[in-house]
């Protein structure tokens, strides 16, 4: 199938800012777009294109005061198939894991391993390990998290998710992502396009999405804490240990945001 994509967002500058932006498709999927998926900003200013220290691809400009617009659209080529099942998929001892997974298994700012432990052992502790354990952790998180937009905000913790019972798509990934390092299973946090194909259409605006990966029988796997099912047509942006790796801009300067308008829709059939 193909997707297009997109997005339109607007701010309002008061002095001149330096935006990172890491809006781009990841690396393992630009050879899916039919067009590259180049940061358009308006007014005119020179973008300096690069790859992060995960290897996401980022954007850097100066934007002058006053109103700046960033812009894109392409469509990419999907396989249509359902995010992979694979229940024989075992943990690895932290002993056996690539050196590179291993900062997967350690706190982070939105994930405090620390303080969640205890709760994870309680729960999961007896689940037998591996795709079945992943999977209990994204059952608990989706069954006793409400999906709420009114209470969201950018500082909250897995630990205040797990208090409050309550947040947005990157809450669920946080929590379930916390409850999998306490176990000792690598998980790293997911930003993407994710519309609403195959599935009834959701009843607020269209914005990117978040889940994340667990790293089991030797490869990293997505799961879904927040809708707790396989979907069609996840178009990896970025991935790191959370959210603060993965912002879709970080700003230095004083901005506000006018307009944010993303586009994910199945537009036709790949050949």
């Amino acid at each position: 199938m193909q997707i297009r994509l997109g997005y339109d967002i607007r701010f309002d500058v008061a002095h001149g800012a330096t935006f990172i932006a890491l809006l781009r498709v990841h690396p393992s999927r630009q050879k899916d777009l039919d067009r590259p998926d180049l940061v358009t900003v308006s007014p005119d200013v020179p973008v300096q294109h690069f790859e992060d220290s995960f290897g996401n691809l980022a954007a850097r400009f100066q934007a002058p005061a006053g109103a700046v617009t960033l812009t894109c659209e392409t469509v990419a080529s999907d396989s249509g198939e359902l995010d992979p099942i694979a229940p024989d998929a075992q943990e690895l001892s932290v002993n056996e894991l690539p050196p590179g997974v291993l900062p997967y298994l350690l706190n982070s700012r939105y994930c405090e391993v620390d303080l969640l432990s205890p709760a994870a052992n309680d729960f999961f502790g007896q689940v037998a390990p591996g795709w079945s354990r992943v999977q209990a952790i994204c059952s608990w998180t989706h069954d006793h998290v409400a999906f709420d937009y009114r209470r969201a905000r950018p500082t909250k913790t897995a630990l205040e998710v797990f208090t409050e019972r309550v947040g947005v798509c990157r809450d669920f990934q946080h929590l379930a992502i916390t409850f999998c390092r306490a176990l000792n299973i690598p998980a790293r946090y997911v930003t993407g396009y994710l519309g609403d194909i195959g599935v009834p259409v959701a009843p607020y605006p269209m914005d990117f999405s978040a889940w994340f990966e667990a790293y089991i029988g030797g490869k990293w796997y997505t799961f879904d804490a927040r809708h707790n099912q396989p979907r069609v047509g996840r178009i990896v942006m970025a991935t790191g240990r959370d959210a603060t790796d993965v912002a879709i801009t970080t700003t230095f300067g004083e901005v506000a945001l006018t307009n944010f308008s993303v586009i994910t829709e199945e537009v036709g059939t790949s050949q």
